[in-house]
């Protein structure tokens, strides 16, 4: 097994690529999967295992990587080593991702009859044209909620706390957003 990495734009985040699907695999149904606490990591063994990591602070589950935050005193010389050695140990032993019967169904973002024209098109257009590209930095973006004119969004994975969301948010999906959507006037990161 060989895993990749790459830098994302958020320097204390890594991408991990383990070389098979993560978050795509059928017996999961897809979606991602965020972790901010050993806490809310308990539900998987693998981020278990990478929060008993010392200076790990944040994993997130994309498609086909793993996303891995850390704080600003670890060293990612030594702390690569160690993540990529606990996603080859957890892909040699078989072990499923999620607990039996614990998998995270992340429903965010994903649209319902509840939903109005606009919100349905702001989704669609945050689902085709933004999330990909989001993943490739290692990271997500959800709808959280569409307020006289305003799209507030959240920044997950390698998105959340990078130095460049703000520039992300304001100068791309905004100005993608007001051209396809007029009633958009601004979007802004959701609190919380």
């Amino acid at each position: 097994m060989f895993i990749q990495t790459e830098n994302t734009p958020n320097p204390n985040t890594v991408k991990f690529l383990p070389g098979h699907a993560v978050m795509d695999d059928p017996s999961i149904g897809g979606g991602v999967a965020e972790f901010k606490t050993s806490e809310a990591a308990a539900v998987s063994m693998l981020a278990q295992k990478l929060f008993g990591l010392n200076g790990v602070t944040g994993v997130f589950y994309g498609s086909d990587f793993i996303s891995v935050t850390k704080d600003d005193e670890a060293a990612w010389e030594k702390l690569k080593t160690l993540i990529m050695a606990a996603i080859m140990d957890h892909a040699m032993t078989g072990m499923p991702l999620f607990r039996e019967g614990m998998s995270p169904k992340d429903t965010q973002g994903s649209t319902n009859e509840d939903d109005d024209e606009l919100t349905v098109q702001i989704k669609e257009l945050l689902d085709t044209r933004v999330r990909p590209m989001v993943a490739m930095d290692g990271g997500d973006i959800v709808f959280d909620r569409f307020e006289e004119g305003i799209v507030y969004l959240t920044m997950r994975g390698a998105c959340a706390g990078c130095p460049s969301s703000t520039m992300t948010l304001k100068d791309g999906i905004e100005n993608m957003l007001r051209h396809y959507v007029p009633e958009v006037l601004e979007v802004r990161q959701a609190e919380g």
